[in-house]
Formats: C-alpha cells, structure tokens, sequence
C-alpha cells in the first residue's frame, strides 16, 4: 500500500488466475485502509463519460475496478469548501489491467471518466450509508477542468 498526497491511499489487489472464472479480491476488515462499512454499491460508466465533482464529508471511498478502467481524479477543497484547482489532481487509472483499490478520505473532491471501449465497472465499498446531506456535489461542466479524450 502506498500512502499518496492528502490521506489516498493505493493497494495492489490480489488476483487469483482461474481457467474457470479469476478470483479478485477487495478489501479485508484486518487491512489498515479498512475503516469500517456502511455500503458497497457499483457504478458503471460509459467510455469517455464523465461523472463528477463529489465531496464526501465524512464517508471514505473504497474504490475497486474490476471490469474496465476508470481515470479518478481528486482534488484538496479550499477552506470555503469549494474544489481547489491550484493544487492537483492526483489522477491514477485503475481498472482490471492495473488492479488495485484506490482509498479516498472524506472532504476531497471526486471525479471520475471511463477509459477504452466498453463500458467499465467500479465498486465502492464505503465507510458510511448514502445520506444526501453528507456530501456536496458539482457539475462536471461547472468546474474550469480539461478532461482527457479518449
């Protein structure tokens, strides 16, 4: 595991090859990233679509790319809460190809875009139970960002 800028956190995940379908593993209760579970909810994203800005205040991120690869990028907050484009975004490709669990503390900005040609999966095994007062959120087109063209 590395410990990277701002709390995130990038784990090699295990992958078992099988003949008759791998075995990929997630996250662990006895792993130091783990802290604690509220829910677990997947998101498909279309490739090239772009999904974004969120800033979780108290939840934790787990986020798994089994199927496909997404382009995550994360961005500090200024003090007023809005997302900080002078400083970042940490941008990591995670994705079947390059298995991994990216974990992302509360209070950083989100956003995420599908890579390739198909359709990709991510999973986001969570701190805390979806509660609409417990994040702030943006539109994509709202924040002055150069996504990458697929």
């Amino acid at each position: 595991m590395d410990t990277l800028k701002w709390g995130v956190k990038l784990t090699s995940l295990r992958k078992i090859e099988n003949p008759l379908g791998n075995v990929m593993h997630g996250i662990k209760q006895s792993e130091s990233s783990y802290c604690g579970f509220g829910e677990a909810y997947f998101s498909c994203v279309q490739p090239g679509a772009q999904k974004g800005w969120k800033k979780h205040n108290k939840m934790t991120l787990n986020l798994i790319v089994p199927i496909g690869a997404i382009r995550v990028f994360i961005f500090s907050a200024r003090l007023s809460g809005e997302i900080n484009l002078d400083e970042g975004p940490l941008e990591y490709l995670i994705g079947a190809e390059n298995y991994c669990r990216l974990t992302i503390p509360p209070k950083l900005w989100v956003g995420f875009q599908g890579e390739g040609t198909k359709e990709s999966m991510l999973l986001n095994v969570a701190s805390h139970e979806h509660d609409p007062q417990e994040f702030d959120v943006v539109g994509v087109d709202s924040v002055n960002f150069r996504w990458h063209s697929n």
